[in-house]
């Protein structure tokens, strides 16, 4: 009898000791299970706070792409809420792990607004791309028609200019005859009473007929003007020139022969005068002579 409890006291001792090695085992393993979840969430924290540093930073290159203002301060705002998410995310435990599935949750969200902000950015750059190609091409065509423009102005004025050369009056065979009191050919200068003057004004059929003026000045060696008044002038290139003669021509296109004369009242001397020949505010004919 006392044989048969021991053996019995036997078999529950190694059943018991059977069972302790069984719950240490089961508290060793679920311990190391434990553990490898902790680190695994640890690591899932870490990558999640990778991730939202990463599009914080993002927003910062993408704000730099931008020049909408209102785009712009959509951008700001997701940024301010991944930091913001990102600062929750360095307070919750590794453990937590419903936290930290929310938290990833909102990346997700926070990746698909992204995604949309970088479309609408590309789609703004193209068409920013366009509008540049367009306002290249019409400001392009924009100098090429002021050159065109310029080019037309300056072939008018030339083509302005050559019409007024060709429609002006010429004054050609400019003769000077001194004459003395007898009317005769002056020999020396305190002889000469009279000048008589002789040119042709020649045939031009694109010249405007009708009755034109001509101004005649006869100039001394030192470039003085012989004239009656002084205040008698004409214009010509903005100024006003004093004239020793004024002719009026009734013109008709034809080659006609012009005399006028000059009454000598003042003393002149020996050297080189010039006869200057003037209509519609142009030169038409030039003639040098010398008196003895």
């Amino acid at each position: 009898m006392a044989n048969k409890n021991n053996k019995l006291i036997i078999a529950a001792g190694s059943l018991l000791i059977l069972l302790l090695i069984g719950v240490t085992v089961l508290l060793i393993s679920e311990k190391r299970t434990n553990y490898e979840l902790t680190q695994e969430f640890q690591l899932e924290k870490e990558d999640l706070e990778n991730q939202y540093t990463d599009f914080a930073q993002q927003y910062d290159e993408l704000k730099l792409t931008v020049s909408n203002d209102s785009l712009s301060v959509l951008l700001e705002q997701e940024q301010l809420k991944t930091q913001r998410l990102l600062e929750e995310l360095r307070t919750v435990k590794s453990s937590n792990a419903t936290e930290i599935r929310r938290l990833k949750k909102e990346l997700a969200s926070l990746r698909k607004v992204m995604v949309g902000y970088i479309n609408q950015i590309d789609s703004l750059n193209r068409l920013t791309a366009h509008q540049k190609e367009v306002i290249e091409d019409v400001t392009r065509k924009y100098n090429a028609a002021s050159r065109q423009i310029s080019s037309l102005a300056e072939e008018k004025k030339n083509l302005t200019k050559t019409v007024t050369l060709a429609a002006q009056l010429d004054a050609t065979n400019i003769s000077v005859l001194p004459t003395n009191k007898r009317g005769k050919t002056a020999k020396k200068v305190k002889d000469i009473v009279k000048f008589k003057i002789n040119f042709t004004i020649v045939k031009n059929i694109t010249a405007e007929t009708g009755e034109r003026t001509l101004y005649v000045r006869i100039t001394k060696p030192d470039n003085d003007v012989l004239t009656k008044n002084a205040s008698e002038t004409f214009s010509y290139e903005n100024r006003n020139l004093a004239y020793s003669i004024k002719k009026y021509i009734e013109y008709t296109g034809e080659e006609q022969t012009v005399t006028v004369y000059w009454d000598v009242e003042e003393f002149l001397y020996a050297g080189a005068y010039r006869v200057d020949i003037f209509s519609g505010g142009s030169l038409i004919g030039s003639h040098s002579f010398t008196l003895n």
